[in-house]
């Protein structure tokens, strides 16, 4: 598929000529040489490899001689990693130097021309070069602050996750909320960035571009224009079941799949976008390999959940369609139309209509609106009818299996400092809503002693839960939700409505702890002379991963020259319905932002993105050599 259309940070306008101290000549940069090689690198002395990494990390050689040590380099991922290993080897007190060693956001180098040539180049480019004064005088006060509170100047990327770089809006703005966190968590948050920066600047000295996580990053970025009325003005991005952001990304995902070379391209009965690319021999089509994930979102969202999902196998798909190649499967990538249960309360409607399992009752839930399911599916010009939706199964003997990317949603990763992980199970997880009933009287009044408090009783159930699940590996335990109905200052809580959520690899050891609350919230409202009721809401069962598309997962991320790190999923996602009728093995790409996700924060870079479509292609390959 072309590049469809300009991304919005193509269509930025280049910063205007300024006053004189903005005219001023930039640092000299050195005439460019020819691009490194990683054989090159790995043929040259400790001294030439270090000289040759010069200024890919501020005034610091020194990580570039210590990963001298670490050759051969088989990969520039593999490269990128053994830098992060030196600097976590390094210990907190050379972290913190490298921090020093930059120089601050729009700060007193860039008038005195103090900066190197690498940083003056990126400064510039972000348009720090041309702040009006008023610009300049908020950063001097954002740089001291940051300074007097954590001790190293403000570091950022401000090349930006795609490359190109950010505004100053989105500087000034990252400034201001990177204030407020934890000095720890910015200490690692600075060192993030500091490596977004070295890999930005080897890309230059390899001559190197993620082509297509250039445009992984760019579809996310053109579908994100589509949300929810009211949602555009206030900048956030919501899109949710049938409504009119909703056909609008459905358009344009069949759209893509048409301009990648997809063989048939269809929009099923519940809204679903079908692209079918047909293996080798149509007269005696094997088992396909389904993949693909969701393109609804939740309100306020991230652009990447889901649809990163959807994008890297369409990319994938047309490489195989440019080159001229059939595989012996044919590959059907299903962009599903919903997941996230926003608009109906109908989580996994999508994929659980290729299952089988959809509910003939979600046709008469009513949104906020009070428009059914049915009058909307109408709407949006589908049948509407449950022959058409249950038309829409697929026989699992047809199928491979069934493979899904997808942002972590989590931290783990990004303070492992690695672009992809191998999910082995999607954790299984049980939820309940209950409420405490105690006896509301006079808080001045009351002694101590005589309380039917329903509140302490519900937070000494949180602490037990956080205790228990704190326990065994992989297990979660989380109370989202703690109310007092009708609440006042000086009113000793009569009744609090609280949540339960449990999630494990496995329901053995999700139910187990289930088991033990419940047990717990028995005792404590017997000892505290309150009562309690609650409902189970939701089960669903763990989700394992198939060995062996796990392994080709795993054989792809090895094939990066990166590490394999395995790992569980806390959140559910469309492989778990399928998990249901086929194998299915999930590929994680690390998330940006702590990992951030359901966030407007939610971020990943172009260079994450292109290791997940060579991650896919790699996997096809497998499959593609054990088929023939």
């Amino acid at each position: 598929m072309s590049t469809p259309g300009r991304s919005r940070a193509d269509a930025r306008r280049a910063p205007h000529e300024g006053a004189a101290r903005r005219r001023a000549a930039p640092p000299t940069r050195s005439p460019p040489s020819a691009p490194l090689t990683l054989a090159g690198l790995d043929a040259a002395t400790p001294a030439a490899f270090a000289r040759a990494l010069d200024g890919v990390y501020e005034h610091s050689p020194w990580i570039a001689e210590r990963a001298a040590a670490k050759r051969p380099f088989a990969t520039l991922a593999q490269l990128k990693h053994g830098f992060a290993e030196v600097l976590r080897e390094a210990g907190r007190e050379a972290q913190i130097a490298l921090i020093r060693a930059h120089p601050e956001l729009g700060g007193q180098a860039m008038p005195s021309q103090a900066l190197t040539a690498e940083s003056a180049h990126e400064q510039r480019k972000a348009g720090l070069a041309d702040c009006s004064a008023a610009e300049l005088d908020h950063l001097h006060t954002l740089n001291t602050a940051y300074r007097a509170t954590f001790g190293w100047p403000f570091t950022l990327a401000v090349r930006g996750p795609r490359g190109k770089g950010l505004d100053r809006r989105e500087i000034i703005a990252t400034f201001e909320r990177r204030l407020g966190n934890h000095p720890d968590f910015e200490l690692d948050e600075c060192l993030r960035n500091i490596h977004r920066i070295a890999e930005i600047r080897l890309d230059d000295k390899f001559a190197v571009m993620p082509t297509q996580g250039n445009q992984a990053w760019d579809c996310a970025e053109l579908l994100s224009a589509h949300t929810d009325p009211g949602c555009a003005a206030r900048g956030e991005l919501t899109v949710t079941y049938l409504t009119e952001a909703h056909r609008a990304c459905a358009a344009q995902l069949s759209a893509w799949m048409r301009e990648c070379g997809f063989d048939e391209v269809s929009i099923d009965a519940v809204g679903n976008v079908v692209g079918l690319y047909r293996g080798a021999g149509h007269g005696r089509e094997r088992p396909r390999l389904l993949t693909g994930s969701h393109y609804d979102t939740v309100r306020n969202a991230g652009k990447y959940d889901g649809r990163l999902g959807i994008v890297v196998p369409m990319i994938g798909v047309r490489e195989l369609h440019r080159a001229g190649r059939r595989l012996p499967f044919g590959i059907e990538v299903v962009g599903f139309a919903e997941e996230e249960g926003q608009r109906y309360k109908a989580t996994f409607l999508g994929s659980g209509a290729l299952t089988g399992h959809f509910d003939a009752g979600w046709l008469d839930q009513t949104d906020a609106q009070s428009v059914s399911m049915q009058d909307a599916m109408r709407r949006a010009g589908l049948p509407a009818t449950l022959k058409a939706i249950t038309a829409v199964k697929r026989d699992p003997a047809a199928y491979l299996g069934f493979v899904e990317v997808h942002i972590e949603q989590g931290p783990v990763l990004n303070a492992l400092d690695l672009p992809l992980g191998v999910v082995t199970s999607i954790n299984g997880s049980v939820r309940y809503q209950g409420e405490v009933l105690g006896m509301a009287s006079h808080a001045g009044t009351t002694p101590m002693g005589t309380r039917r408090d329903a509140a302490t009783a519900v937070a000494e159930l949180a602490l037990f839960l956080e205790r228990r699940a704190a326990e065994p590996p992989n297990l979660v335990g989380t109370m989202g939700v703690l109310s007092v109905p009708n609440g006042s200052t000086n009113v000793v809580p009569g009744r609090c409505r609280f949540t339960l959520d449990i999630r494990a690899t496995t329901d053995t050891v999700r139910d187990a702890c289930a088991n033990d609350v419940l047990a717990a919230l028995n005792l404590i409202c017997a000892k505290r002379g309150v009562s309690y009721d609650i409902t189970e809401t939701l089960r669903a069962a763990a989700a394992p991963s198939d060995p062996a598309l796990q392994r080709c997962w795993e054989r792809a991320v090895a094939a990066a020259g990166l590490p394999v790190w395995r790992m569980p999923s806390g959140a559910g996602h469309d492989a778990m319905k399928l998990h249901e009728v086929m194998p299915q093995a999930m590929l994680f790409v690390r998330g940006q932002n702590a990992g951030i996700s359901h966030n407007p924060l939610e971020s990943s870079t172009n260079h994450d993105m292109q290791l997940a479509v060579d991650a896919f292609m790699h996997l096809l390959g497998q499959l593609d050599e054990a088929l023939r």
